[in-house]
């Protein structure tokens, strides 16, 4: 069966990569379930240990957020969501970045003071097979052991979350690439402690709880910006999605339009569509032009989920370049009775 967003329906290669995404996802859940259980078994009174334990046990928001809202996307429109259940990803990403960000920064605290009171960690024996060994030992065989398989995990998402187009798969992907440093931390952490460094737990500790907190600020700025209706970005949110541009270039290759800007809307994995066209000579398009222009535009990508076609004598001054709409504002005075460009239109 076809794999749906909504009313999308995934071409092959996209099927394909959601449902490997959906195996790593649980594949995940199931390797996080091993290590939060051994690192908890090791972790003693370290608070490197500690800081890593609940680096794990957040670890498990991304996956689950994105089951919970591939799910809930796959559910058609209603009358109550005429837009459908898109948001759900820009939702799952907000709880998970929210997350990151509290226990990130009650981390960072917790590591500090810690570090300034001084505290000195004491590292046992433990007896394993029946010999005794110091407990550091498996403290770094368990951080070693979390470190490796999510940066394989995270290489395999990647590409997955930039197809998808999914912000919640690319955070738990980015989070899995780092875990590495979260390990070496603490495994400096461990060691430190061992040559008598009363201060390195600490301070590992506190470089955990700062990984965690960055992590949470960087995807909690992402995921607010595009629930605030920001321009599509891409799936990172460093740059404007290429497929702007491209909607705009179809546009204006279709004859009777003259000039064309679109404000695209970042609905989850797909995006919502609102082309401003000015025709040629001023003439009104047929509404079959109209029509064909829509289709046009949807055949782009499987991702334009919903397309407005507008024809306008102007377009808007927020969709023109250079132009800072806010100033152009100011200037014009508060009763400046002139007509905005494009709101005389449809």
């Amino acid at each position: 069966m076809t794999a749906r967003f909504g009313r999308t329906e995934l071409p092959a290669d996209e099927e394909r990569d959601l449902r490997r995404a959906v195996r790593l996802a649980w594949l995940t859940i199931a390797f996080l379930v091993t290590a939060v259980t051994g690192v908890y078994l090791v972790m003693g009174s370290s608070q490197a240990m500690k800081a890593a334990w609940v680096e794990d046990l957040l670890s498990f928001i991304p996956p689950i957020s994105f089951l919970v809202a591939v799910h809930l996307t796959r559910r058609p429109p209603s009358e109550r969501h005429p837009y459908g259940y898109h948001r759900s990803i820009g939702v799952g990403h907000l709880v998970a970045a929210t997350a990151l960000v509290t226990m990130g920064a009650f981390m960072v605290f917790d590591s500090a003071s810690g570090l300034l009171a001084q505290e000195h960690p004491p590292v046992g024996v433990v007896e394993i097979a029946g010999h005794v060994v110091r407990s550091g030992w498996p403290m770094i065989a368990v951080l070693v052991y979390t470190g490796i398989p999510p940066v394989l995990l995270g290489r395999a998402k990647m590409p997955l979350a930039r197809s998808l187009h999914d912000r919640v798969l690319h955070a738990d992907a980015d989070m899995n690439k780092a875990d590495w440093m979260t390990a070496l931390g603490g495994v400096v952490g461990v060691l430190g402690i061992g040559l008598g460094l009363w201060w390195a737990d600490a301070v590992a500790a506190l470089f955990i709880s700062g990984s965690i907190l960055h992590d949470g600020v960087r995807n909690l700025r992402t995921a607010v910006s595009a629930l605030m209706d920001s321009r599509a970005q891409t799936v990172d949110g460093d740059a404007p999605h290429p497929l702007v541009a491209q909607l705009e270039e179809r546009l204006t290759d279709l004859p009777w339009v003259e000039e064309a800007r679109c404000r695209v809307r970042d609905e989850g994995h797909v995006f919502h569509v609102e082309a401003f066209a000015v025709p040629r000579g001023g003439a009104s398009p047929s509404l079959a032009e109209l029509v064909t222009a829509k289709e046009a535009l949807v055949a782009l990508d499987w991702k334009v989920q919903d397309v407005v076609v507008v024809p306008v004598p102007e377009l808007p001054d927020e969709l023109l370049p250079g132009v800072d709409a806010d100033a152009d504002a100011r200037r014009r005075g508060p009763r400046d009775e002139r007509p905005r460009r494009g709101h005389d239109a449809g």
